[in-house]
C-alpha cells in the first residue's frame, strides 16, 4: 500500500528531488512520511518524529501505534489531512505528512524558518514611535498586530487563495467596531478571487481596487503600529503569506496625507505638517501647468516686470514651451526611476549628479530656461513628500494632464482639468464608501480633522461612516 502511495506521488511531483519519502517501522508495522527537505526543519523531523517513534518501538503494540503517536506530539503541530490536495498543500508549507498502515495520514509542522528577522520600516521611516516593520513570516505579522491589541475583540479570520499557490490571508478587525456590511462587502470580494497564485499582498490590492484610478483605494503599510491604529478606527486590515505589507481598508483620500509620524508628535507640528503636505500636492500637480499657462497665454495675469525676466531666459531657446516641460519631467522621471532601481550605496549619488550635470548643461545650451528647471524641480520635490508610490505615480500623471490643458486654454484649461480631477475624485469609492469623505458625504467632525490634528486627550468620536457605535478612542 505505502509503495503504491510513493509512486503515485513521485509522478504526481515530477520526481522532483526535494520531496523525501522515508519508511520506518515498528511491530512489523510501515510508517511512511513525506516532506519537502528544503521547506522543513530536519532538527523538527528528528525532534517530533523520529525520537517519538524510537521510545514507542519497545511500549506499545502494532494495534495503537497511531493513538500513541498522535498523543505524546504536542497537539498545535499536527493537522489532519483532509485530501489529496489538502496532503500537497501541506507539504508545500513545510508540514512532515505521517502515513500509517490502514490509518488516517496526518500532518505535523516542522516547516523551516525561512523568512528575515523583523527589522526597521524602510518606506514609511519616522524619527519617533516603534522601529518595528512586518515581515515575509505570517504569524510573525500576526503577533506584531496582537502584542498591541491584547482584546478579544480582534478578531482574525483566514482564507486561502490562488489555486496554484494557496496563499494564507489573515484579515484584522474589531468585533466591537467595525461596521458589518463593510465587513461582509471585503469577504464577498475575497471570496470571488480566482486566480493562480497571490505572491504578495499588493496582488489582493489590485484586485480590491475595482475603481480605475491612479489614486490608490487601498493603501499598503509596513507599520504595524498604523495598522493597528486603523483597526481602532473601525478600518479592516489583510495581512499575506511571504508579504512584509498590510492592506488597510476603506483608505479615504484625506488619509494619503496622513503619515505614521504624526501619532508621535506635537498637534500644533503635526497640523502645521499636514498644511505643507496639503500644499505640495497642489504645487506638484498645478504649478508647472500655471507657468505654461501664464507664459503662453494668461501675461495679464503676473507683473509686466516678472514677464519681461522670463521672457529673456528663455531668448533662443528652439522648443514650444509645453515640449520643454514635459522633456524636463521626463527627465527628471528618468532620474527618479533609476535611483529606485540602482543599488542603494551608488543611486542617490548617480541621481544627484545626473540632475546637476544635465541641468547645468541643458541650460547653457540653451536647450532650457533656467526658470522651467526650477519650476519642474520644485514640482518634484513637492511630489516626494508622499511616501506612497500610489500616490506619487497619480501626482505624476495628472501634472501632465494639467500641463496638456493649459498649453490649449491656458488658466481657463486649469479650471477645467480642475473640475475633471475633482469629478473623478467624487466618483470614486474605496470599496463601498465615499473616496472624498468626510467632504463627501460632509462629516463636520471629522472635516476638521483632515487637516488639524488634536490632542489625544480631545479625539473625537470614530467616523460614522465606519462604525454606529459612539465610542471615542480615548476610551481605547
Amino acid at each position: 500500500m505505502l509503495d503504491k502511495i510513493i509512486e503515485t506521488m513521485k509522478k504526481d511531483f515530477k520526481n522532483s528531488p526535494d520531496i523525501i519519502f522515508r519508511k520506518v517501522k515498528i511491530k512489523k508495522k510501515e510508517i511512511l512520511l513525506i516532506y519537502n527537505v528544503t521547506l522543513t526543519n530536519s532538527n523538527n523531523i528528528n525532534e517530533f518524529i523520529l525520537e517519538k517513534l524510537t521510545t514507542l518501538k519497545k511500549r506499545i503494540t502494532r494495534k495503537n501505534i497511531y493513538n500513541h503517536l498522535t498523543n505524546i506530539i504536542p497537539e498545535n503541530i499536527i493537522q489532519d489531512v483532509e485530501n489529496k490536495n489538502d496532503l500537497y498543500t501541506k507539504i508545500g508549507s513545510g508540514f512532515t505528512i505521517v502515513i500509517i498502515e490502514n490509518e488516517k495520514p496526518f500532518a505535523i509542522e516542522t516547516r523551516q524558518d525561512l523568512s528575515r528577522g523583523i527589522s526597521e520600516p524602510l518606506t514609511e521611516q519616522s524619527i519617533s514611535g516603534p522601529k518595528d516593520a512586518f515581515t515575509e513570516n505570517y504569524q510573525t505579522n500576526i503577533g506584531l498586530i496582537r502584542k498591541r491589541i491584547k482584546t478579544n475583540n480582534l478578531v482574525i479570520k483566514e482564507k486561502t487563495i490562488g489555486k496554484q499557490s494557496k496563499t494564507k490571508i489573515a484579515i484584522f478587525y474589531m468585533d466591537n467596531i467595525i461596521e458589518p456590511d463593510l465587513l461582509k462587502d471585503v469577504e464577498n470580494r475575497l471570496d470571488n478571487i480566482d486566480i493562480d497564485a497571490i505572491l504578495d499582498s499588493t496582488y489582493i490590492k489590485e484586485i480590491l481596487e475595482k475603481e480605475q484610478s491612479a489614486f490608490p483605494t487601498v493603501m499598503t503599510t509596513e507599520r504595524p503600529d498604523n495598522a493597528s491604529l486603523s483597526l481602532l478606527e473601525g478600518k479592516i486590515c489583510i495581512a499575506a503569506e511571504n508579504s512584509p505589507y498590510a492592506l488597510i481598508i476603506p483608505t479615504f483620500f484625506s488619509d494619503l496625507f496622513h503619515a505614521a509620524e504624526d501619532n508621535y508628535q506635537s498637534s500644533i507640528n503635526v497640523t502645521f505638517t499636514r498644511i505643507i503636505r496639503y500644499t505640495a500636492f497642489l504645487l506638484a500637480i498645478i504649478l508647472p501647468a500655471f507657468h505654461v499657462a501664464i507664459t503662453t497665454y494668461d501675461h495679464e495675469a503676473i507683473p509686466v516686470t516678472l514677464l519681461i525676466n522670463f521672457a529673456a531666459q528663455r531668448e533662443g531657446v528652439p522648443f514650444p514651451l509645453i515640449a520643454e516641460a514635459l522633456g524636463l519631467t521626463l527627465v527628471f522621471e528618468l532620474l527618479r526611476e533609476s535611483d529606485i532601481r540602482m543599488p542603494h550605496l551608488s543611486g542617490t549619488a548617480i541621481s544627484i549628479l545626473g540632475a546637476i550635470v544635465l541641468g547645468d548643461a541643458a541650460v547653457a545650451a540653451g536647450i532650457v530656461s533656467p526658470i522651467m528647471v526650477i519650476i519642474i524641480a520644485l514640482s518634484a520635490i513637492s511630489s516626494l513628500m508622499f511616501s506612497n508610490i500610489g500616490m506619487v505615480n497619480a501626482i505624476r500623471l495628472w501634472r501632465i494632464i494639467f500641463m496638456l490643458f493649459a498649453s490649449i486654454a491656458g488658466i481657463i484649461g486649469i479650471f477645467f482639468a480642475s473640475i475633471i480631477l475633482i469629478t473623478h475624485l467624487s466618483s470614486l469609492r474605496t470599496v463601498s464608501k465615499p473616496y472624498l469623505y468626510p467632504l463627501i458625504p460632509l462629516d463636520k467632525t471629522f472635516l476638521k480633522e483632515v487637516l488639524i490634528k488634536n490632542p489625544i486627550t480631545k479625539e473625537s468620536k470614530r467616523m460614522k461612516i465606519l462604525t454606529d457605535k459612539n465610542y471615542t478612542r480615548s476610551n481605547l
